[in-house]
């Protein structure tokens, strides 16, 4: 299998920023794309952005310009930098990976509060 843990999330002012970190662990080499996904109070899931092994980025529109994804293939790690957060951005955020023959596995999720 395959475990996800996220790390980085808090309280952060309007206007800041935030770097999340998740580690991917067991049958690392299956996995294929990893990516970070938020869900706001309320609201259903939503993508935030998606990597793949060789650094192709996907970014929801509303995030663009404001967010960084990037990966560590030698750490198994993906990191998702958010600047000029908004109240709006307050939402559990949750990394996924896309393993091959398994599907999508995801991680616990972890809280992101942005106060205004």
């Amino acid at each position: 299998q395959v475990q996800l843990v996220e790390s980085g999330g808090g309280l952060v002012q309007s206007g800041g920023s935030l770097r999340l970190s998740c580690r991917a662990s067991g049958f690392v080499g299956k996995i294929n794309a990893m990516g970070w996904y938020r869900q706001p109070p309320e609201k259903q899931r939503e993508l935030v952005a998606t990597i793949t092994r060789g650094g192709t980025t996907n970014y929801a529109d509303s995030m663009k310009g404001r967010v960084t994804i990037s990966i560590d293939n030698a750490k198994n790690t993906v990191d998702l930098q958010m600047n000029a957060l908004k109240p709006e951005d307050t939402a559990v955020y949750s990394c996924n990976a896309e393993v091959k023959e398994w599907g999508t596995r995801w991680g616990q999720g972890t809280q992101v509060t942005v106060s205004s």
